[in-house]
């Protein structure tokens, strides 16, 4: 059987279950809200109800926790005195120079070749360029003489590895080695223009080839003192002298020349490398650029300063070609510009040569300068020239033209054209007979 409900507590059940309802719809919109305490705080990090911070400026009552906190973090958590903690700079202590010493002397022990650090005999202390000591090449390895300004990745090494074919450095003998595997250059980037049995030279253009030039550069700066250039290699030629075998055309020296000199110097920077001296290259290369100059029908000289070394092969060689000069005009009368002609050498380059082997002499009565040669000097240096056997440059060998600029070229390195040239091909030059 059902039961009946009477109407008036069917309407008291409605009206409960709708308030029911009105309550849960309340406690599904409203947040939770919890509250959390935290037993024993730090008295320092959690401040009591009077010291709680509030955003914005600190009230002055507060200044004295803050000053507190700022310690504690100075100290790093109280486990260093004030004293210690300090970092303002002062008087460092006896104890600080004490410490000091003790470091200093085992440094000394465990370096001591270090550049950093004062001597007894220095009064002050010294920093040194970090230097390549060596340079590996062509398999040698050769102790280098100066500074070269090589990136500072590669001047921290004390050997530095060089290809002779291309010339690309490189700071470790694993690199190396792989390059060497695939590099397959074999001769300079130029042209051949002089060859005599495995002699070569290559003529190499400053603007054609930048970073092989620069590279050379770069090297001859470790064995050259007064060399100063070594990125702005487009205004110069470069002459490339090589010993060839099976593996290739080997890197011997070379010298660099303008390509348009207002003071008709024909060398600008020579350099034999060390492990090809004392074999007569160096007066080799000097007579070749004496020969280019004939071919421009120019008299010639190297630009200054000569280094020590440069100095002395220049003096040796002018003797070489005065002397030669004047035994093939034995019982002939000859004059210092005909000198000049024949030899392509500077007046007075061949004046200081005869100076220096007291063969001019001054007569006071017509106060004019005369020749007087000592034949038996000048055959006795001739016949130890040639129990040397060096070599000689045969001109006949010579496959070259001088270097013309074409005549936009000219007109835009004087100066004398605001137009700029492009679309224009630089390579292409005009070449004289």
């Amino acid at each position: 059987m059902t039961e009946v409900i009477p109407q008036q507590k069917r309407k008291y059940i409605k009206r409960k279950s709708e308030e029911y309802r009105g309550d849960e719809n309340k406690l599904k919109n409203e947040p939770v809200k919890l509250r959390l305490t935290v037993k024993n705080p730090s008295p320092l990090l959690s401040p009591s109800n009077s010291q709680k911070r509030k955003r914005g400026r600190p009230k002055q009552s507060n200044t004295a926790f803050f000053e507190e906190e700022n310690d504690f973090f100075k100290t790093f958590g109280n486990k260093l005195t004030k004293a210690e903690a300090n970092t303002v700079p002062g008087t460092p202590t006896e104890k600080d120079v004490i410490r000091f010493e003790k470091a200093r002397s085992k440094i000394e022990k465990s370096q001591p070749h270090s550049i950093l650090l004062t001597t007894q005999h220095q009064q002050e202390p010294t920093l040194e360029v970090p230097k390549i000591c060596k340079i590996s090449f062509n398999h040698h390895l050769i102790d280098t003489w100066y500074v070269a300004p090589y990136p500072e990745e590669y001047s921290q090494n004390s050997t530095l590895y060089i290809c002779e074919f291309c010339m690309k450095y490189m700071k470790s003998s694993y690199i190396a080695g792989r390059h060497y595997k695939k590099c397959k250059v074999r001769y300079p980037p130029g042209d051949e223009i002089y060859r005599d049995g495995n002699i070569s030279i290559f003529e190499v253009d400053g603007r054609k080839n930048k970073m092989y030039c620069q590279n050379l550069c770069l090297m001859a700066k470790m064995f050259l003192d007064h060399k100063t250039l070594y990125y702005d290699v487009e205004p110069f030629l470069f002459y490339i002298m090589t010993e060839a075998d099976e593996k290739g055309c080997h890197f011997v020296g070379y010298f660099s020349k303008e390509k348009r000199s207002a003071m008709n110097y024909n060398i600008s920077c020579i350099l034999t490398m060390p492990i090809f001296q004392r074999k007569g290259y160096g007066q080799f290369l000097i007579d070749f650029s004496y020969l280019l100059s004939k071919k421009e029908n120019k008299t010639g000289t190297p630009e200054r300063p000569l280094s020590d070394l440069g100095l002395l092969s220049y003096r040796n060689y002018w003797k070489n070609i005065v002397f030669r000069e004047l035994e093939r005009h034995e019982g002939k009368s000859i004059s210092v510009e005909e000198l000049s002609h024949n030899t392509s050498l500077m007046i007075d380059d061949i004046v200081s040569t005869l100076q220096n082997n007291d063969m001019i002499q001054y007569d006071k009565d017509t106060k004019k300068y005369s020749l007087v040669i000592d034949w038996k000097r000048v055959r006795s240096h001739l016949e130890k020239l040639d129990m040397k056997n060096y070599l000689f440059v045969d001109a006949e060998k010579l496959t070259w033209t001088p270097f013309v600029l074409s005549r936009d070229r000219l007109a835009a390195l004087l100066g004398q054209t605001k137009k700029t040239i492009k679309d224009v091909d630089e390579t292409v030059d005009v070449d004289v007979e």
